[in-house]
């Protein structure tokens, strides 16, 4: 089977973590770029690599590149490309831009001169022309320029692959399903201990730890990608792939439990996790995150608190420093994960953290700071808040 380069997109943080994932996978040629990763691999590897990535937003093929110093030169070479060979002319497409060039400026007009460019090719040629879908297009078009250099790819992906499948509801500011994978494997964590999410909102934290530990596929609920639209697709090998993934689902031997202060935010969750037939493995409380209740024995500690720019909060400052006094108390032995965008405020927690790490929830820029606890010895890791 051909083998060829791929370019898996992420979130800024979580390339290492991606690269990672595609080694296991068995890729080759893995190189770390800047919110992607490329690969080489055949079409099971392309396969393989949409429905189990936990990390990836998309898997592109490049199939062209060339470069452009105007729009005329733009839209020559994209019209020169034998569209045909990837959809059928009477057929649908989408098109997907991101540019970083003094020549080209906006995304929307490159986007537009590329349409015009692939419609004007088979009205030409083929005497009709293929026409927008931005909901189940046949041929998702991914144009990517720096400065004056195009690379053109199929996105074999379709919806961003953050869109799991299970989120049947969500609440206010939910946190996106890769960012939540990537905290995952950020902190090293190897499902060989308890797990909480103690301020757990629409349960996404808690769902992907359960599917990590599980070895869940991360696409296990979803059935529906941009390939399958494709000329090349073979319904045996994607059918195969599958297959193979799923033979590897685990029992996972410890606790997994996710709380939050809101009965509506428990509702949603339920709801989710409920769909996922992750019900039994995730114990759901209601409860403040001041009692303080997690699983006897060792646990990971990952949370996503309010903060200003997501949440309206009353007094984010005094929540953060609850928190702090929340470890302190009653997490003594546990290892705990913050993710937060308000550097003040986690300070205000009062503890030392031992990593920092800058990752991005959205588009917030955001620190995820790692907190050991103890009670009554390292002391110097205990600071106090400042005032």
């Amino acid at each position: 089977m051909e083998e060829f380069k791929m370019v898996a997109k992420t979130m800024y943080g979580l390339e290492e973590i991606l690269a990672n994932e595609l080694q296991t996978l068995g890729a080759k040629n893995i190189n770390r770029l800047t919110r992607a990763v490329e690969f080489t691999g055949d079409m099971k590897m392309l396969y393989k690599a949409n429905y189990c990535l936990r990390t990836a937003l998309c898997i592109l093929k490049p199939i062209v590149f060339f470069t452009a110093k105007d729009e005329n030169e733009l839209y020559s070479n994209i019209f020169k490309v034998k569209w045909e060979k990837y959809m059928n002319p009477d057929g649908t497409l989408i098109i997907d831009s991101s540019v970083s060039s003094h020549t080209f400026k906006h995304s929307l007009f490159v986007a537009q001169k590329t349409k015009d460019a692939i419609c004007d090719h088979f009205r030409k040629y083929f005497n009709v022309r293929p026409n927008v879908d931005k909901k189940d297009p046949d041929l998702k078009i991914d144009i990517h320029i720096f400065e004056n250099d195009v690379t053109i790819s199929l996105d074999s992906s379709g919806e961003k692959l953050f869109k799991r499948g299970y989120r049947r509801q969500t609440g206010l500011a939910p946190i996106n399903e890769v960012t939540a994978a990537g905290l995952i494997q950020l902190t090293g964590w190897k499902a060989d201990s308890n797990f909480l999410d103690p301020m757990c909102g629409s349960g996404t934290i808690a769902i992907e730890a359960a599917m990590y530990a599980m070895n869940i596929p991360a696409q296990y609920y979803r059935h529906s990608f941009a390939f399958q639209h494709w000329s090349e697709y073979n319904s045996v090998d994607w059918k195969y792939v599958r297959q193979e993934a799923d033979n590897q689902i685990r029992d996972f031997n410890y606790e997994i439990w996710a709380s939050d202060i809101s009965q509506d935010a428990l509702n949603i969750a339920q709801t989710n996790i409920t769909f996922t037939k992750l019900h039994k493995d995730i114990h759901l409380l209601l409860s403040p995150m001041e009692e303080g209740k997690k699983p006897e024995g060792k646990t990971i500690v990952i949370t996503n608190p309010p903060y200003g720019e997501r949440l309206e909060v009353d007094d984010v400052v005094a929540l953060y420093e609850r928190m702090g006094d929340t470890f302190k108390k009653f997490y003594d032995g546990c290892t705990v994960w913050v993710l937060s965008s308000d550097i003040f405020a986690l300070k205000r927690i009062g503890l030392k953290p031992t990593r920092r790490i800058e990752v991005f929830n959205g588009n917030l820029e955001c620190r995820f700071f790692k907190f050991e606890i103890y009670k009554g010895s390292k002391k110097d890791l205990y600071i106090d808040s400042p005032k």
